[in-house]
């Protein structure tokens, strides 16, 4: 266990909440264990931690590994936290790693933190499309749905055609965050461009899950 590990891990600790612990616990559907510390606190708690971590300008990966081997969930979100804060220094080169991270306790909650920051990376180096529209068509639905939300808040940035064929290459789906994912992204798209989210959903309504279509329409009048 490297120092730094140890110092996250016991400030959390040290600021346990066993009954909120139980209710995170519940509210993942018991998929994971929890300290019982909600957002705020554990931002507040690591903050100071992060600051010095940016003066390094160096991604520690053996430090997210460890925080990933946690069997806690809120460790499991400082290593997203700490990508967030430090995603300055990740490049394209640093896919391979996040795939990983991607691929294991998965669930919406880790894969919808980092969907953004690949798609951060993606801004930086278009090379990350040709890989997005691949895991759009991966036999691991969590890796599909990272792909479909990776363009999530670029508003007119967003890569229109890429968010086309993403979403064209998983419909028909059956599973719940698949539908949920595809209706979230053509949501967020429709604030930047409604007349084009309205002409995908007329063009493929009849392809649409009930739950897309209607994630998907509204904010349009």
């Amino acid at each position: 266990m490297s120092s730094k590990f140890e110092i996250i891990l016991t400030k959390l600790k040290s600021n346990a909440n066993p009954q909120k612990a139980v209710e995170m616990k519940q509210y993942m559907r018991n998929r994971f264990e929890f300290l019982g510390i909600q957002t705020p606190l554990r931002r507040e708690l690591t903050k100071e931690f992060f600051k010095e971590e940016k003066k390094n300008k160096v991604i520690d990966w053996a430090f997210i590994w460890e925080c990933y081997r946690s069997e806690y969930r809120e460790i499991h979100y400082v290593a997203c936290d700490y990508l967030q804060a430090m995603s300055k220094w990740l490049e394209y080169d640093n896919i391979l790693e996040l795939y990983d991270l991607a691929s294991r306790h998965q669930w919406w909650d880790t894969i919808d933190r980092l969907d953004r920051i690949i798609g951060n990376i993606g801004l930086k180096d278009k090379r990350i499309d040709a890989v997005m529209l691949d895991w759009s068509q991966s036999d691991n639905f969590w890796i599909r749905r990272l792909a479909i939300d990776h363009q999530i808040g670029r508003k007119d940035k967003t890569n229109v055609p890429l968010l086309k064929q993403i979403i064209l290459n998983n419909l028909g789906s059956d599973e719940f965050f698949i539908n949920k994912a595809i209706g979230w992204s053509l949501r967020e798209y429709a604030k930047t461009n409604p007349q084009w989210v309205k002409a995908f959903l007329d063009e493929h309504q009849h392809q649409l899950a009930p739950l897309s279509y209607r994630e998907a329409s509204k904010h349009l009048n």
